[in-house]
């Protein structure tokens, strides 16, 4: 089949938007995606799987979403899951069920049948890593040291993503709907799989590839009205002209090359995963929005520099609701870190920011910024994503006036009070990117937009 449009035409070079995290998840990229979603045709997840969790507010109504793209929730709207996502398909098929349940249409939902597949011995392997990490280390949890358990959400992510790079034992949405290629694949992963849970575990779990595969089989019919091919779906779309709108999942700290490793996830989940993810490059790309809190958290084991160990951790932890979206796990809670934030900021090539949760620094007499390290005896502006490297840091901070009230109910940036309106400049001249918009609340309508930014 040949393409006959031009690549140098002003339809085929219609540009893209993407939305990335800029510190190490849970910073409300779902809010912001959703709210870009209404300007744009389709939402393309890239990277990542059910680890993920998008909380949207719609009409004071919660939607907590893992695999489905945010772009779900506005009707007419495709809702891309590229060939860079792993995907379960059970978890998937509960995620459609109750977005139905709840009166969304999921018909816009398009999946790569180049993803691959997160299958139940993917998740009994990342118990049971975690388990032996755990089991084989005395170091404290929020060290920089090699032998520790991640802290990952066990849901079968990194052992996925392991399997495809490895080849030979990984599975990918397109087989669901080959059967006799999917028992051989299955076949070999199983005696694979069976013969190294029997040698690294007391009380081996053991997997049946054939019952194994009847049962992917039966899920691979109920979505095989979604499976195609997203990358050529991807082209023809943009070359009609039609907007596109990434959004990566975790966050750029989190990154398997640029972030603290090894505590990070499996993927690439900077605007740099984008190309692999979802086989439209970067050239397509026009503006790549940075998301950002107002202050840092983060969820599992690896070194926080900022991190506040006292009643102003637990404070912001409550104001901000920091629990998990997928595992419901209290988030570490800290002052916002500008050395972390200038790299990931870098990283993804942002071209302007978006800020969240400004309202849980209602209250505070005084809001601390971390500006640099203190790092073998001297003052550092740059960031090591080398986990052992950043676990030795010392933050040094500057103290910017805080501000009594609450600002939930906002929605003009002249609204806002003087110290909020300075704290955000003070991080946009830190970083060098623009603050387009300020969320005040989890609530779609809680957002502030500063300036409208050419998108």
């Amino acid at each position: 089949m040949t393409n006959t449009r031009s690549p140098n035409s002003d339809a085929s070079s219609t540009a893209a938007t993407a939305v990335v995290g800029l510190q190490w998840g849970d910073e409300g990229k779902g809010k912001l995606v959703d709210r870009l979603a209404g300007e744009h045709d389709a939402v393309v997840r890239y990277n990542g799987g059910a680890n993920a969790g998008h909380s949207v507010v719609v009409g004071g109504d919660r939607f907590s979403l893992h695999l489905m793209p945010s772009g779900i929730l506005y009707p007419g709207k495709l809702a891309v899951i590229g060939n860079g996502v792993v995907v379960d398909p059970h978890q998937l098929l509960d995620e459609i069920a109750t977005l139905q349940g709840r009166g969304v249409d999921t018909s816009g939902l398009v999946i790569s049948d180049r993803a691959h597949v997160v299958a139940p011995f993917h998740k009994a392997e990342d118990v049971l890593r975690e388990q032996m990490l755990r089991g084989e280390s005395a170091e404290p949890l929020n060290s920089g040291g090699s032998v520790r358990e991640i802290g990952t959400t066990r849901r079968g992510i990194g052992p996925a993503y392991a399997d495809k790079a490895r080849r030979s034992t990984a599975v990918r949405i397109g087989d669901l709907l080959r059967p006799d290629v999917l028992r051989e694949k299955l076949r070999l992963a199983c005696r694979i799989k069976n013969a190294m849970f029997e040698q690294l575990s007391s009380s081996p779990e053991r997997f049946d590839a054939d019952a194994l595969a009847d049962e992917l089989l039966a899920v691979g019919e109920r979505l095989g009205p979604s499976i195609t091919d997203t990358v050529y779906l991807l082209h023809d779309l943009m070359g009609e002209g039609k907007r596109v709108l990434f959004e990566g999942a975790n966050a750029t700290l989190l990154d398997v090359d640029h972030g603290t490793f090894p505590f990070v996830t499996s993927s690439s989940t900077t605007a740099l995963g984008i190309g692999s993810g979802s086989g439209v490059p970067a050239s397509r790309l026009g503006t790549t929005i940075g998301v950002f809190k107002a202050y840092c958290t983060r969820v599992g084991a690896g070194p926080m520099p900022t991190e506040l160990h006292d009643e102003l951790g637990e404070r912001i932890r409550e104001r901000g609701r920091e629990f998990g979206t997928t595992t419901g796990r209290p988030r570490r809670c800290g002052w916002l870190d500008l050395v972390a934030l200038r790299y990931a900021a870098m990283l993804s090539g942002a071209d302007e920011m978006a800020m969240t949760m400004l309202d849980v620094m209602s209250g505070f007499d005084e809001i601390r910024v971390c500006t640099s390290y203190r790092f073998d005896g001297r003052s550092v502006d740059r960031f090591p994503p080398d986990s052992h490297d950043l676990s030795r840091v010392e933050p040094e901070y500057e103290t910017l006036e805080g501000f009594e009230a609450e600002i939930d109910g906002v929605r003009t940036w002249d609204e806002l009070p003087g110290p909020a309106r300075a704290y955000v400049e003070y991080i946009e001249r830190s970083v060098g990117v623009p603050v387009t918009s300020v969320g005040v609340g989890p609530d779609r309508a809680q957002t502030i937009e500063r300036r409208v930014a050419a998108r």
